[in-house]
């Protein structure tokens, strides 16, 4: 895992070869804080893809362009929008890409948000077709997050369907509401709340698939992510749905072999 305070923000961390993560301030959503990460992913052809744009200083803008123009912003699902605007100042040629229900509310709000297509659901864009694996996560109309999968370092990255906050470094006030979310970081995972929204049987065909990536690693968005064991980690994040589908299937293997099929 990362250390506690994911500190220093606003620079460029390196992953892997061709891969950086962005660690941010946590930033106000609501009447909460919550926890901001950007990935970043060289492609073949030297751009630079933007996962989940977090706050652009001026350091942080000479690192990129050391390292490439940035040609593409991914906008994962519709709780991040609000960096969008000093990212699109900055690379105006870039092209965002929004998950659904991201260029709707782009267009609902005041904001100088632009949001020029919209995610596939089933697989990559063109643009990164063979570089970066992508997916819905199905089974919720409210919570609509597209994960992706950077295939030369196996890392999986998503946003907020895995969060694992450290309440050391949260305010006294917000520890409560991290405990009954049930994603302090000695245990990330999806909060409960956002749980009960999913369809069961949706949600648990993208964690298989998500399971079949065999990622070694894990960027999350919000709190800790995982350095290591990232299979692992997707399994026991998501043991009560995985685990009782695998006593179903278990059953059904058994009761096949009794009828000597």
């Amino acid at each position: 895992m990362t250390g506690r305070a994911h500190a220093p923000f606003d620079t460029l961390k390196p992953v892997a070869d061709g891969l950086w993560v962005i660690d941010g301030a946590p930033v106000q959503s609501g009447w909460i804080l919550r926890g901001s990460r950007a990935s970043v992913a060289r492609l073949d052809d030297g751009s630079l893809w933007v996962h989940a744009p977090t706050t652009l200083t001026e350091n942080l803008l000479a690192e990129l362009e050391a390292l490439g123009p940035v040609k593409y912003l991914v906008v994962p699902n519709t709780n991040y929008l609000a960096s969008l605007p000093m990212w699109q100042a900055a690379y105006k040629d870039a092209i965002v890409y929004g998950a659904p229900g991201v260029p709707e509310l782009a267009e609902e709000s005041l904001e100088q948000v632009r949001v020029d297509r919209e995610l596939d659901i089933d697989q990559a864009e063109a643009e990164w077709h063979g570089q970066l694996g992508q997916m819905l996560v199905r089974g919720s109309w409210r919570h609509r997050e597209v994960v992706f999968f950077h295939q030369a370092s196996a890392t999986l990255i998503v946003s907020d369907i895995i969060q694992a906050h450290d309440t050391n470094a949260l305010p006294a006030w917000m520890r409560p509401i991290v405990w009954l979310a049930g994603t302090e970081y000695t245990d990330g995972k999806m909060p409960y709340r956002m749980a009960r929204g999913f369809n069961r049987q949706s949600l648990e065909e993208s964690v298989e698939k998500m399971i079949d990536f065999a990622p070694e690693r894990i960027i999350i968005s919000q709190g800790h992510w995982y350095e290591r064991d990232g299979t692992a980690e997707l399994q026991r994040a998501f043991r009560r749905l995985v685990g009782s589908q695998q006593w179903l299937r278990a059953l059904m293997t058994m009761e096949r072999m009794r009828k000597g099929k």
